[in-house]
């Protein structure tokens, strides 16, 4: 509390009262209320952001090479979650929009993403070959053991799904010598939306220079859910379309399921099983309409 006591005091700023929020302090002063927190952003990024004319987020009054940074207060407005996150997508679009640039391929890093993608399918195939032969084998099934059984279909055509396009992905970008990449806020949920009487976007800790599609795939892997992320994907590419060899990354990664482990109780391994499940579903509902227009 000391040094933020002297960082306030620098700033001419005198405090009222003090609300910890996680791993930010809010404190009311007599010209208004702020935001204090251990300062992890990327000021290079911060600064093209500025270059571009992208400004939602909460203004930030002090320097960013300090320890702590000081924001504006923001009193989110309530309104329904559905339309909260089209204005989320839509400022997403409008972010990589702005900083979209163009950088000589690196083919080492894309070879990386083509042998990590392909080691974890062949890993997942094992892993689920080796388990529901374990699983057959019992007299007994429990409920959790069931649940996978009848389900291990779907697990398997997602994988092979994954295996097809990972090595169409791989042979659409490999004579390309330009790879488009903007800003990523990196780390986005629906939480780290404000919408007052502009749109804000917090939490810029994990900010990078990226491929745009890594933006989806966070939030899709939070909300999969929770919304109808067909009308989501439209509203991006309504602004801010994406390159063929993009948007099948993005759908190898939120179609690849993920190892589910035996080391639960009975009744949340059955609940986590019953939501990948849920996932595998509404993520092929996503996905085939792409595929139905191209008559695969």
């Amino acid at each position: 509390m000391k040094q933020i006591n002297e960082i306030l005091k620098k700033y001419k700023l005198k405090p009222n009262r003090y609300v910890k929020n996680g791993k930010a302090t809010i404190v009311d002063t007599e010209i208004g209320r702020f935001v204090i927190k251990k300062n992890n952003y990327n000021k290079k990024i911060f600064n093209y952001l500025k270059s571009r004319n992208f400004n939602y987020y909460p203004k930030i009054i002090n320097d960013l090479d300090e320890e702590y940074e000081i924001s504006e207060y923001i009193e989110e407005i309530d309104y329904p979650n559905e339309q909260k996150m089209l204005d989320l997508i839509n400022l997403i679009s409008l972010l990589h929009s702005k900083t979209t640039h163009f950088k000589e391929i690196d083919y080492e890093d894309y070879k990386q993403i083509y042998e990590d993608i392909k080691n974890n399918i062949e890993y997942l195939e094992d892993y689920y070959n080796e388990m529901i032969t374990i699983i057959e084998s019992h007299v007994y099934m429990s409920p959790s053991e069931y649940l996978l059984a009848r389900n291990i279909s779907r697990i398997f055509i997602s994988l092979n799904f994954c295996k097809n396009e990972i090595e169409n992905w791989y042979n659409l970008i490999k004579d390309k010598t330009k790879q488009r990449v903007v800003v990523l806020h990196n780390n986005l949920d629906l939480s780290h939306f404000i919408k007052n009487d502009n749109s804000y976007l917090i939490s810029w800790d994990k900010s990078k220079i990226g491929i745009p599609i890594f933006d989806l795939y966070i939030l899709y892997k939070r909300h999969a859910l929770d919304y109808d992320f067909s009308e989501i994907l439209k509203n991006y590419e309504k602004n801010y379309p994406l390159k063929k060899e993009e948007r099948i990354l993005l759908f190898i990664l939120i179609a690849l399921p993920i190892k589910l482990e035996f080391n639960k109780s009975t009744y949340e391994l059955t609940k986590e099983i019953s939501n990948q499940m849920d996932i595998m579903y509404k993520t092929e509902k996503l996905i085939s309409p792409y595929y139905m227009e191209q008559n695969i």
